[in-house]
């Protein structure tokens, strides 16, 4: 019985990848700038799976034998946003760049969103979540009004208290929103920002949904789909490709209840692929540029590895890899374009063999189809035959 899992560290890259100078992000190295910054750093059990064979990275060793082969990944679409690298990890590479709004979004669809909402909206800017919430949260209490506000990534999110506007009605104007935003202002995701709390303590809740696009094409996930295997999706995966590919989904509240929630699927008899997005890397110390917090994070998740590795069958494959960077040591509070740690593990696998710097993430997808026996149109080149021991 084969299963795939699929464990995806959100904003977890591993250095600049050549063209990082294009999109100001020169210098970034998520991981590796952790490390250097934060005294007492390691991850004792990614280190035995080969991650200090990936980079030099202080504090944690290159290990001669790793238990799991190791390398990492370019990103080769245009882009270092959420959907683009999940996408692409899936085996869909894009040409070209979802839309962003430095200047905020343009009069015309503001005006279509007021129009279909029945209520105006306040912002309209760039802003970071936390601080938007900070500056006009009173006045959304106030007026009922919906805060509108984009990132440097290709976003349209909409903030609003709980118990001003109902969390179910504020996914009603995201899907409304999504209606909207096609073709040229076709964004990659709105995104649903609940938060709760009074004048000076606004908070942001778990509550938060994304409402992505359709993938442009087929994904490893369609195709498994149909061949009959299930596809069980931890966190965001289902919202990342709009529930396209997907069997089974869970939503999570965290990166611990991410890995419980893995850690359950595990458990099930099936054959297929387990995706599972750990959010919090990302979302609440990569975006905040909280050094401190994004290192005791990996050492959270690094702490659960054995469990997971507890879980696998006899013919399991699990591949822990991210998405694009977010590096909390730069000035910068928005994504970098980064490498992508790859590391792969199963009891018939190979050990410690080093699987070098791979020219797409779409290489996992083409893995998988290889893996599944399944033939299917991707980009991406198999490694899987790096990874077994006989010769087929």
């Amino acid at each position: 019985m084969k299963r795939a899992i699929i464990i995806v560290m959100d904003s977890v890259g591993i250095g600049e990848l050549p063209d990082a100078d294009k999109y100001g992000d020169r210098g970034s190295n998520t991981i590796g700038n952790i490390a250097a910054r934060v005294k007492g750093f390691k991850l004792p059990n990614l280190e035995k799976l080969g991650l200090g064979n990936i980079a030099d990275l202080k504090g944690i060793a290159r290990v001669d034998g790793a238990s799991g082969c190791y390398g990492k990944m370019a990103e080769k679409s245009a882009g270092k946003d959420t959907t683009t690298g999940h996408w692409e990890i899936a085996g869909l590479i894009l040409d070209k760049p979802f839309p962003v709004y430095p200047d905020g979004f343009p009069e015309e669809i503001v005006k279509e969103f007021e129009k279909a909402v029945k209520r105006q909206v306040l912002g309209n800017i760039v802003a970071s979540g936390t601080e938007i919430i900070k500056t006009l949260g009173d006045e959304h209490v106030k007026t009922g009004y919906p805060i509108v506000y984009t990132s440097a990534d290709s976003v349209f999110q909409i903030a609003a208290h709980e118990e001003i506007i109902p969390v179910e009605e504020l996914y009603g104007m995201c899907r409304t929103a999504r209606e909207i935003l096609k073709g040229e202002h076709a964004v990659g995701r709105v995104i649903a920002r609940p938060f709760t709390g009074v004048n000076g303590n606004y908070t942001r809740t778990d509550r938060r949904r994304d409402f992505s696009l359709k993938p442009t094409g087929k994904t490893i996930l369609d195709y498994a789909l149909e061949k009959g295997l299930k596809v069980k999706a931890v966190g965001k995966i289902e919202d990342i490709f709009a529930g396209c590919g997907i069997s089974e989904a869970v939503h999570t509240h965290n990166n611990m209840d991410g890995v419980d929630k893995t850690l359950e699927y595990m458990g099930d008899k099936f054959e297929g692929i387990i995706f599972t997005n750990l959010v919090d890397f990302d979302m609440l110390y990569g975006h905040r540029n909280n050094v401190e917090g994004y290192a005791n994070a990996l050492m959270e998740f690094d702490a659960r590895i054995p469990e997971v590795l507890g879980e696998m069958q006899e013919d399991d494959v699990l591949l822990i890899t991210a998405d694009h960077g977010c590096d909390p040591t730069t000035p910068s509070t928005d994504h970098s374009r980064e490498y992508i740690p790859l590391l792969v593990y199963g009891k018939k696998l190979k050990h410690g063999k080093n699987l070098g710097v791979r020219a797409t993430y779409s290489d996992i997808a083409g893995t998988l189809a290889e893996y599944f026996e399944i033939n299917a149109k991707l980009c991406g080149t198999s490694f899987y035959k790096e990874l077994t021991t006989s010769k087929e």
